[in-house]
This record gives structure tokens, sequence and C-alpha cells, in this order.
């Protein structure tokens, strides 16, 4: 006899199950077998009892119910998740080897059957972010399979920060907050900075305070696209955070390199990042807006660019707003097309899951057409390894990452 409530499926519902994803909505639940209270373990049946998996409960959120196995034989235990971080640890080996598993994503939510879970390394420091309440329950086991795991690879990892101050937290019935996981298990921690080296570039990482979990880790491979054919050009690199595509652009061997973001702090950051690996003589950092610079480089037909990077935030995490978001991407792509001369290069990406592929590349073909040039492909990117793609989860599949020389 298993010891969980079980919930009984819509066909709808059914259907997902079996097709792997992992979510259950709550309109997909029929009714329910036995108590359960948030973040408890419970069965998913079909309409007519069939197993189809267990997974994390929850009635505050509009996703019911995480599977995390359809294994009816599991015994979720310290033993199952111990598992489940040595699955996620190995693959990372495998994919990014040894120099880039010591800057990279360990554990990447339902991409490793681990729910609403982001753990980030930077070096010596770990990184989390838990979006799914049951996993905030059994994060301390996983916690302390990650850190034991990594020091039997001879990795000692310092502290664990908790990014969990972000509002979606609260959808899941969970408090906002940030600061340092205590436990008995690890030192004190000391600093939130660290030093990474990515792709041969240093940079130093705040945890506490950077966006998201520090650092922008998906894109480490597709900046090395960038550096592989900077050489010799005139880079302008639009949104530019820490100015990593910007350093990977100079050290590709860029004539120049001009890196913009309208945040301050970024414009700061990219600063110390350029005078940290000595390429003061090759990058400019400058604050501007990126809609309103490429205004103005094109009424001043300004060619001085011939490679144009463009990585902007998220413009849409939602499917209502995915019109607007078109219309936003299609802005900056259409300028810089125009900027650009015949034979110049453009990088263009979209971090947003709600931004298909396929409308994605509708819209640079209509800015293409307004702007009366041709792109010739070079590469079609995504995110790098450690961010796995579950063709059965669309939700893991986000970043788009095209360059193009336009002709």
């Amino acid at each position: 006899m298993r010891p969980y409530a079980k919930l009984y499926l819509t066909r709808k519902g059914e259907r997902a199950a079996r097709s792997g994803h992992p979510w259950v909505y709550g309109e997909e639940v029929t009714h329910v077998d036995g108590q359960y209270k948030t973040g408890d373990l419970v069965d998913v049946l079909s309409e007519k009892g069939k197993y189809l998996g267990t997974g994390f409960a929850n009635d505050i959120s509009k996703i019911r119910v995480r599977i995390i196995s359809r294994n009816a034989n599991d015994r979720f235990d310290e033993a199952f998740w111990q598992r489940r971080v040595q699955y996620a640890l190995a693959y990372r080996r495998t994919v990014m080897g040894e120099k880039d598993f010591s800057c990279c994503r360990l554990i990447f939510g339902d991409a490793d059957e681990m729910p609403g879970l982001t753990v980030d390394r930077y070096n010596d420091l770990l990184v989390a972010q838990t979006l799914c309440y049951g996993m905030d329950v059994v994060k301390p086991v996983i916690f302390k399979a990650l850190t034991d795991q990594l020091r039997h690879m001879g990795v000692i990892i310092r502290g664990i920060y908790e990014r969990n101050d972000v509002r979606v937290r609260e959808l899941d019935g969970m408090e906002q907050y940030k600061g340092w996981y205590e436990t008995p298990y690890l030192p004190e921690p000391g600093s939130a900075l660290t030093t990474i080296d990515e792709n041969g570039i240093l940079y130093d990482v705040d945890v506490e305070n950077g966006q998201k979990t520090g650092f922008f880790l998906d894109q480490k491979y597709n900046r090395l696209a960038v550096a592989k054919i900077a050489a010799g050009h005139h880079v302008l690199d639009c949104f530019t955070h820490t100015g990593a595509f910007a350093l990977n652009a100079a050290r590709g061997g860029a004539a120049s390199v001009t890196a913009v973001d309208i945040s301050d702090e970024a414009v700061s950051m990219t600063r110390e990042n350029i005078r940290r690996n000595g390429l003061e003589d090759k990058v400019t950092a400058m604050q501007a807006n990126v809609f309103d610079l490429l205004t103005d480089l094109a009424d001043h037909k300004n060619h001085d660019y011939d490679f144009i990077i463009l990585d902007p935030p998220a413009f849409t995490k939602s499917g209502h707003t995915v019109r607007n978001a078109i219309r936003g991407y299609k802005e900056i792509n259409l300028k810089a097309m125009k900027l650009l001369p015949r034979g110049g290069y453009l990088a263009t990406c979209s971090c947003s899951h709600f931004m298909r592929d396929d409308l994605f590349r509708s819209m640079l073909a209509d800015a293409a057409s307004d702007a009366g040039v041709h792109l010739r492909q070079i590469e079609g990117r995504q995110q790098s390894p450690d961010h796995p793609i579950l063709w059965n989860v669309p939700e893991t599949n986000y970043l788009k990452f095209y360059l193009f020389q336009v002709v």
C-alpha cells in the first residue's frame, strides 16, 4: 500500500503526463483520494487509476503537482536524492570538461528532475535558487549531497549562497530572502565575491548582488563563437551587462569594441572587467539606452561598426506579452541591420522561452526585409549544455542565438 494521496487527472492531464511533461495543472485534477499538505509527495493517476508518477503537491500554485519520478518502485529517501545529484554532476563533468566544470550550472530544475531548483557553481561558491515548495523541503539533503560529492572530486566549496529574492517564490507559498545557507558542514564562507575564469577571461562575480545568480553562464560557448569571427572588426556590444561578449570579441582580435548598457552598475562592472583583463586599449564601456543609441547612430548615418551584438534581457516573461516583445526585438534588429555595412556581422539573441524559435526567426526575416538586406547564417546556437534541453519539456529550451553576415 503506497503512503501517498492520489490525484486523478483529466484525459488532457494524462496525455501531458504520459508525454513526459512533469507539470500537472490544477484544472487537470478531477478528484483526490487521501490527505496531503503543501510540499508533500503525492501519486498522480489516470482517470482509470493507472499510475503516472509521483511528485510534489502544492494547492497554492497553478502547477498542482511537479512530477519527480515515474517509477512506482522509487523510494524518496536520502539515497534517491544523492543519485539525482550524482547524475547531474557526472553529466556536467562530461559535457563541460574539467576546466569549464569550475564555472557552470550544476542543477537545472526539471532538466535534472529536480523541479524549481537551480544551482550554479562559481569556482569555490555555489549559488542556489529554489522555486518549488517541495524542493525547498528536501534541499538540505541535496545541498549536502552536492558538497560531499564535489569534495570527493577534489572540489572544496566554501559556501552556498541562496538567491531566493524573487517574487515567483510567493506564487508557491514561500517567502523571499537571500543569504548564506547555514550548515555545520561548511566553514564560514566569508566574502560573497569570487573570481571565475570563463574562456580565458577573468570576472569578479558578486553572488549576493549580481543579476540572477551572479553571472549569465548560458552564453559561454556563444561568446566563443563571437570571438572566433571578431578579428579586425569594430564591434558594438549592446546590453553588455558584465561586458562578457565585448571581452570575448576583444580577445578574439577585434580592432575596437564599444560595450553599452543602460545600467550604471553594469557599466561599472564592465569597466572593472576590462581593467582586470588588461583590455583598456581595445574596449570602451558607455552608459546609454540601446534603443536611443541605435536610433541616434542611424540618424547621424554612423557606420563605424561592422559587427553588432544584441543580447537583450527577456522582452517577455509570459505568453500574453509576446506580440509586444516581437515589436521590441524587431526594432533593435532592424536598426542594427540598417547600421551595418554590407558584409558586416550580426549576433542576435533572445533568452525568453515564450519567444519561440519560429517566432524569433520570423521576426528576423521581417526585419531583414524591411532593412532591405539578406541574412547569411553562420551559426544558429542555443544555451550551453550545462543547461540541458529536454525535448519533452519545452520550457527548458529558451535561448536562441544567431550569427549572421548581412549582405
